[in-house]
């Protein structure tokens, strides 16, 4: 829909059936000349009126990022209602602000014209209980989606304002996927809190659609939080600082050779076999070069001691930040040569040192 691919999720069927289920009977007691079948009938009206609200949410995200030509993968209806995926975009706070909101606003505009309809339909007629919950419906889920925290559509206000003051788009991420657990913290004292003040229980099917909303923000901001993490570690990372020191070897020289070399340097230090053409081919294994006997050392090829590197895996030294990640992200294997400008072996780069790197995590220790 308006060059955007829309997936109905699986997962979309599970909240239909419920709201078939929970609606039903109640469609049942305002409407009982319709009979149960009728009453079932007319809550997966609701369904459908409810989903064809979320899709319309979603295409007012999409067709405003369409605007400022940001490519939109397609839009997911699922169980929680939806989400529409972005590509690669420059955004700015205003922009992005923009796009968030345009998805309750259409939901406004929704309610507004079901609440003009309504007056054409006699009320306690079938058109009358659904239009009226369509503009129900379209109120709630538009502010609900205004709420001030991710991964809501008002949570780019905060994300919008921290990015605006301190230029960093991640810095508002994060604040803004704290406003997100706060949200899910106080949606779940609002339930429980006044009923257990008041010496009651709340019902049972009140507190798991808490539970599953909550969830979900909670889910949804932590997600956020952990995400905009990242990406604000991502400049630090750099192939210069994680390496290994290596040092080159050509192709064919004598292990008797490569174990001077490997003596001869400070320890930790990798040893790179390069090719020919002197591109790096392989890295000598130090418990193999030192295990070659020595009357068959001077022999003995250092390509004999050495474990393949894949097809292209070497990496310039000024590489940083998210052009190091998408570059490796192509390279097959876990080990990668560091080159300099002039082309020359300068260090060794571990995927798992990588990894350590961009999640904050400790690199796993080698024996």
């Amino acid at each position: 829909m308006g060059g955007v691919p829309v997936t109905l999720a699986w997962s979309w069927f599970v909240i239909a059936a419920a709201i078939v289920l929970l609606f039903g009977p109640q469609v049942a007691r305002a409407l009982p000349e319709l009979g149960s079948p009728g009453a079932y009938a007319v809550a997966l009206g609701y369904a459908v009126l409810l989903l064809l609200s979320v899709l319309a949410h979603e295409l007012a995200h999409a067709l405003t990022a369409q605007a400022w030509k940001w490519p939109t993968p397609k839009i997911v209806l699922t169980l929680w209602g939806g989400h529409t995926q972005f590509g690669d975009v420059h955004a700015t706070p205003g922009r992005s602000l923009v796009v968030a909101l345009a998805g309750p606003a259409a939901n406004f505009l929704l309610a507004l014209a079901g609440r003009l309809i309504l007056p054409f339909f006699e009320p306690g007629t079938v058109g009358w209980l659904l239009t009226d919950i369509f503009v129900w419906a379209n109120v709630l889920v538009a502010i609900f989606n205004v709420l001030p925290g991710l991964p809501l559509d008002g949570g780019r206000i905060v994300e919008s304002a921290v990015w605006k003051a301190t230029g960093v788009q991640e810095k508002g991420t994060v604040a803004a996927g704290w406003a997100g657990r706060i949200i899910a913290a106080a949606l779940v004292a609002a339930v429980l809190i006044p009923p257990y003040l008041q010496g009651r229980t709340p019902g049972l099917s009140l507190v798991i659609i808490t539970a599953l909303v909550s969830g979900f923000l909670w889910m949804g901001a932590s997600a956020s939080i952990s995400n905009a993490r990242l990406r604000l570690r991502l400049p630090a990372v750099s192939a210069a600082s994680l390496m290994e020191p290596a040092r080159q070897v050509t192709s064919g020289t004598p292990v008797s050779d490569a174990q001077r070399l490997a003596a001869g340097i400070h320890s930790g230090t990798a040893l790179v076999v390069t090719g020919p053409t002197g591109r790096p081919e392989a890295v000598v294994d130090p418990g193999a070069l030192f295990s070659v006997p020595a009357h068959l050392a001077a022999q003995t090829p250092v390509n004999a001691v050495a474990r393949a590197l894949a097809a292209g895996a070497y990496v310039p030294d000024a590489a940083t930040g998210q052009e190091l990640i998408q570059y490796l992200s192509q390279l097959t294997g876990s080990e990668y040569a560091v080159i300099n400008r002039d082309g020359t072996v300068v260090g060794l780069l571990r995927q798992d040192a990588v990894v350590a790197a961009v999640t904050g995590r400790r690199p796993k220790t080698r024996s």
